[in-house]
């Protein structure tokens, strides 16, 4: 058998497509890469704004013209997605489709293509990026009114703490960085007594000489354990910290159901754990356009994000989900003020990040080589490798040279931090 793999969006979307892999791989499989050579394409798909549906729709059927033989199975969150409208944002009627699996069901992904689920889950398999993810849980118990994913992978479920470890002492023979990754990291352990902050500190404890970091986590969720490890384990816990933001103004962040903070709790949060550190990699989701949005709560935003040290932005422009509760209110924002309100939101991360670039210009930088001409350092920074025999995964000290607007990683000593 022969298979096509495409996968979207986030990081524990790519994890999952990593065991994907495994499991067809341990069953005698072939991965190709075009679709006429295949006999099956799995579709791990993002659900998170209609764009990356659309994508998806599009990629579907561009397969299934391509080889007309094919067989398509869909899983991740656009298949868990209820109350689908077959005729506005088809999925099992597209062409070729032959199955939809919500999320991450390995077990019926394998039923239905027919292989054993069990051989590719026993085996500690090297991923096929520089830097491994490290899954973590899955689902969420929160309820923002505008995300789907929540019902699309159901409520918190956090892996065995041994388990994990066991998972990382593995990857950690052939990666230099693991990404700690789930649908809801901030959760872990609310289901089984742990907590993140003490998972972290296991495995920076039980899997050494490998740099570990962090995807995205509530700044509120930060705990005394995870403080302790950005302030003074730089080398085992990568500087940088995504916490997802939403909103400056309060009334948009209940209206958002985003309950445990306020803007000022956001910003308290984020100024302890960064503190005055120079090196520290700040990011943000934020959405531009919620309904109900007013230009005082857009002026709050920018507000916000001006007066904290973020170094990006990830910025989107509201986009309403089946299910979610958002669909249901009212005072929807004009696309155009949305499309603008957006704009200026990624204008403020260009100049913050542009701003960060600069001030790391002749400092030193802990890279590891995602690519043998692209390296990214512990604070989340793409750089330029200045030494072109240095290997893909490979990590090393270096100095960092700013050249037209883009830093260039200088090897200064090969040994692992």
């Amino acid at each position: 058998m022969k298979y096509l793999l495409h996968t979207y969006g986030c990081r524990a979307n790519q994890y999952d497509s990593e065991a994907v892999r495994a499991m067809l791989s341990a069953a005698g499989a072939s991965e190709v890469f075009r679709a006429e050579d295949a006999d099956i394409a799995v579709f791990n798909s993002c659900s998170v704004t209609a764009a990356a549906e659309a994508h998806l729709r599009g990629d579907v059927r561009r397969v299934a013209r391509d080889n007309a033989k094919i067989r398509t199975v869909v899983m991740g969150c656009a298949a868990g997605v209820p109350e689908r409208n077959e005729m506005k944002a088809p999925l099992r009627t597209l062409p070729r489709v032959s199955d939809l699996i919500p999320g991450a069901d390995l077990e019926s992904l394998a039923a239905a293509l027919g292989v054993d689920a069990r051989r590719g889950s026993s085996l500690p398999w090297p991923q096929t990026g520089a830097r491994a993810l490290l899954r973590i849980q899955d689902g969420c118990d929160e309820h923002c009114t505008f995300c789907v994913t929540t019902l699309a992978r159901g409520q918190n479920r956090s892996r065995p703490a041994e388990e994990i470890v066991r998972e990382a002492q593995v990857l950690s023979t052939s990666h230099p960085e693991i990404v700690i990754t789930g649908i809801h990291i901030g959760g872990y352990g609310k289901d089984s007594g742990g907590t993140l902050g003490a998972l972290v500190s296991l495995l920076v404890n039980s899997v050494p000489h490998v740099r570990f970091r962090l995807s995205s986590l509530e700044a509120t969720e930060v705990d005394g354990e995870l403080r302790e490890l950005f302030q003074d384990g730089a080398a085992r816990l990568a500087p940088h910290l995504h916490a997802p933001l939403q909103s400056g103004s309060d009334s948009v962040l209940k209206t958002m159901g985003r309950h445990w903070y306020s803007a000022a709790m956001y910003a308290t949060a984020v100024e302890s754990i960064v503190a005055s550190r120079a090196t520290f990699a700040l990011s943000a989701d934020v959405i531009a356009g919620f309904p109900g949005e007013t230009a005082e709560d857009h002026a709050s935003t920018m507000s916000l994000i001006a007066g904290l040290p973020f170094t990006s932005l990830h910025v989107f422009q509201y986009s309403p989900r089946p299910g979610t509760a958002s669909l249901r209110m009212r005072n929807a924002v004009d696309n155009s003020v949305a499309s603008r309100r957006a704009s200026e939101l990624r204008e403020a991360g260009r100049m913050k990040g542009q701003a960060y670039i600069a001030s790391r210009a002749g400092g030193r930088a802990d890279v590891v080589a995602v690519r043998r001409d692209e390296g990214l350092t512990e604070d989340y920074l793409s750089v330029a490798l200045g030494n072109g025999s240095v290997e893909r995964r490979s990590r090393f000290d270096a100095s960092l040279e700013l050249t037209a607007g883009r830093l260039t990683a200088v090897p200064i000593s090969s040994a692992a931090s």
